[in-house]
């Protein structure tokens, strides 16, 4: 018998660091790494969460990344980084208190976030509303960190974290619920 242990679920918006860090944390722990947007792209056969929302719409990508979760929900033993609007998907957020599983928001205020954006490359990070992604992370923020608080198991404030840091904090929650 395997010893399973609770899945870990990354929330946060865009540029919070769920993807990098995830990935690295799970290299660190021998974990499957899923990144939803991935699992949800391909089930709408396109190449990314771009792609996906600009040829299906947002409301079909919400009801894919729904049906991507509940799919990888399914295995445990992994890190997840949800999609920064997987919570607010229908039933995300109620799958996540049902399930076993630990969630830890990556919290950054939008100045932050805007500034991590200018940095990478935006191609497949598509705005929701208006024209740029870059623009609409105050309203974002100001929309679901609420609903991320009301959802995490433990909240990482990131904003003045080198990455190393980040990952010794991600570490230290994982031992703590463990």
């Amino acid at each position: 018998m395997t010893d399973s242990k609770p899945n870990l679920i990354l929330i946060g918006l865009r540029a919070s660091g769920k993807s990098t860090l995830g990935k690295v944390l799970a290299d660190q722990l021998g974990l499957v790494f899923v990144d939803l947007d991935d699992v949800a792209s391909a089930l709408l056969k396109a190449d990314g969460a771009g792609q996906a929302i600009q040829t299906h719409g947002i409301d079909a990508f919400r009801d894919a990344e729904a049906q991507a979760l509940k799919s990888v929900l399914t295995q445990s033993s992994q890190i997840i980084a949800l999609g920064g609007g997987t919570p607010t998907a229908p039933g995300c957020a109620d799958m996540l208190a049902v399930d076993p599983c630990i969630v830890v928001y990556l919290r950054a205020l939008p100045a932050t976030l805007r500034d991590r954006l200018r940095e990478t490359d935006n191609t497949n990070r598509p705005a929701l509303v208006g024209d740029n992604a870059i623009d609409e992370v105050q309203m974002l923020f100001d929309q679901r960190d609420e609903l991320y608080c009301s959802i995490a198991d433990t909240i990482i404030q990131t904003d003045d974290l080198t990455f190393d840091s980040a990952l010794a904090k991600l570490v230290e929650a994982v031992e703590v619920f463990g």
